[in-house]
């Protein structure tokens, strides 16, 4: 009975959250799995039936793993298309902060918001097949006082280049220059990079799968585990 109960438990967690504890413990790690799937929704609701990734949901679970002993890392898959820009944005700033390992993992594509998404965690994967689209802000509706609201754009732009270049090996500039390409995208200014590109290009660490995502994440607990021992022993001779 307990046992299906749990079963009941990850089968909620996935359908509500997308998320689940990989509790299969290899190597004795504890990993927690996010996912990052369809249009990044922010302050307003999107369509009903548009499958949607919630800063509400995402945030208080990365507090919780943050500040629990039960996980030694996190795992984050990413298929989206972009979407909310403060939204993605606080996601990334969160993902980046974390104390514990972390390894993104693109399938599809990551595009708009998604690259902050991707380049947030301390290690990143892209699937062959997979795509990055690097273009500028966009904005619909009216604006009232065009210059301020171009200012405003132009700011919170920068803000994107500017995390995208201090979480990968890409310059500012060349993010810029991949930004503003007039000749690859129809209709729209900017870049599509498939998978070995982004390596390439440095905005992804390594072209890999499922395999090579979990098996860093393994390497970087051991890795971490093995400076806190380290620094628990020195601290005992110390004394």
């Amino acid at each position: 009975m307990e046992k299906e109960n749990q079963e009941e438990e990850k089968k909620k967690e996935i359908r509500e959250t997308g998320s689940l504890d990989l509790r299969e413990e290899k190597d004795g790690h504890r990993i927690k799995l996010l996912t990052i799937i369809g249009e990044i929704e922010g302050h307003e609701a999107v369509a009903g039936n548009t499958k949607a990734t919630k800063y509400e949901h995402l945030l208080p679970m990365l507090a919780e793993v943050e500040d629990s002993r039960e996980i030694d890392g996190v795992l984050i898959l990413l298929n989206t298309l972009g979407g909310d820009v403060e939204a993605g944005l606080s996601i990334a700033e969160m993902i980046a902060s974390l104390s514990k390992p972390t390894v993104s993992l693109v399938l599809g594509g990551s595009h708009s918001i998604g690259g902050p998404l991707a380049v947030s965690a301390r290690y990143s994967f892209i699937v062959p097949s997979g795509t990055m689209i690097i273009h500028p802000v966009r904005s619909s509706g009216m604006f009232i006082g065009v210059p301020q609201s171009l200012r405003n754009m132009v700011r919170t732009q920068d803000r994107i280049t500017r995390f995208l270049a201090d979480h990968s090996r890409m310059k500012k500039e060349r993010i810029e220059e991949l930004m503003l390409n007039p000749t690859e995208l129809v209709k729209d200014v900017g870049t599509l990079l498939e998978g070995e590109e982004a390596v390439q290009e440095g905005l992804i660490d390594e072209v890999g799968g499922m395999s090579q995502a979990l098996n860093k994440l393994h390497e970087m607990i051991r890795q971490d585990r093995g400076k806190c021992g380290k620094i628990d022993n020195d601290s005992f001779f110390q004394k």
